[in-house]
């Protein structure tokens, strides 16, 4: 049996082997994803992101725990930083979840940013894809921290919940950053601290000065105690709320739509990518653009324009 088949018989362990594949970039991995895809698409995917220091794992955990008091299957999607020394994920994420590793109707994995901005890892879509066609019934994704780019997990995720924790700072960085456009949900984690009300009062302000469009949903501010439970259920009936609205208001088609688009042009632009290279190292270009760039009698633009064309040309030829 190939992994994909392996996966779809309810096997963890091919499951494992197959994320692992993905993220490490491996070719027949991308075979794989061809049989799994018709069985995807049945997930609620959730997003988690906010600045470091939030709670985000915690609230991930009781938001788990949570879904799980529900029956809901549950995959988790933690990204982590990423190693300076081996590349790979640090895996803190998973530590602090470690009380669902027994439970059969969970499955975690943690992938590293391997550098990519957005707060995501690449491989994040096609893991999710997996847990996706293992029958994971929502599936959690944690990003690293989000800054002012860092935003792709809205791109991503059906309802994306910003966290936020009052000490930080100036609370209103948050609105600098840009989080209010992104969030459908959004929490003060560690609510018991000093200057939690103002936090949410902040934000709850803020979000009634936006110039939202008639019809859309109005994000609602939770105040959470994600070490102790408080604001547990309320933050996962918010979520619940925000998916049904999404089913009832038509909304969900066209978000769905996006979310392919964005994947299929990711996918395209990374195999150019991958083409251009394997192109010119065939015959040293690459090598031979940059030392003519060095002295100035190449620019990259046009350099680009003739790699382009001599690829179309070989792609014509044959």
């Amino acid at each position: 049996m190939s992994l994909a088949d392996q996966v779809l018989d309810g096997d963890i362990r091919a499951a494992a082997r197959m994320m692992r594949d993905i993220d490490d970039g491996r070719p027949h991995a991308v075979e794989e994803l061809k049989r799994l895809y018709p069985h995807t698409g049945k997930a609620y995917i959730i997003g988690i992101t906010g600045p470091p220091g939030a709670g985000k794992s915690t609230l991930v955990d009781q938001l788990t725990a949570s879904f799980r008091k529900k029956g809901k299957r549950v995959g988790v999607v933690a990204i982590d930083p990423t190693s300076p020394f081996t590349g790979g994920a640090i895996l803190g994420d998973r530590i602090r979840m470690n009380r669902h590793a027994s439970d059969e109707g969970v499955f975690i994995r943690s992938l590293a940013t391997r550098g990519a901005l957005g707060g995501l890892s690449r491989s994040t879509s096609d893991v999710g894809l997996v847990m996706d066609a293992m029958g994971m019934e929502v599936i959690i994704i944690e990003t690293v921290g989000v800054g002012q780019d860092e935003v792709d997990i809205v791109k991503t995720a059906h309802t994306t919940c910003v966290v936020m924790v009052p000490g930080l700072g100036d609370d209103i960085q948050a609105i600098k950053a840009g989080i209010l456009e992104i969030g459908d949900v959004f929490v003060v984690n560690k609510s018991d601290r000093d200057g939690a009300d103002r936090t949410a009062r902040e934000l709850t302000t803020m979000l009634e000065m936006r110039n939202a469009p008639e019809g859309s949903w109005h994000p609602r501010v939770i105040k959470t105690e994600a070490q102790r439970g408080p604001g547990m259920d309320e933050l996962s009936g918010e979520i619940l709320a925000h998916r049904d609205f999404l089913f009832t208001s038509g909304q969900l088609a066209g978000f769905v739509r996006e979310r392919n688009q964005r994947h299929f042009l990711d996918i395209l632009r990374d195999g150019l990518y991958r083409h251009a290279m394997e192109f010119m190292g065939r015959d040293g270009s690459l090598e031979k653009v940059v030392d003519a760039m060095g002295d100035n009698t190449l620019d990259p633009y046009s350099a680009a324009e003739a790699v382009i064309a001599r690829m179309q040309g070989g792609a014509a030829g044959r």
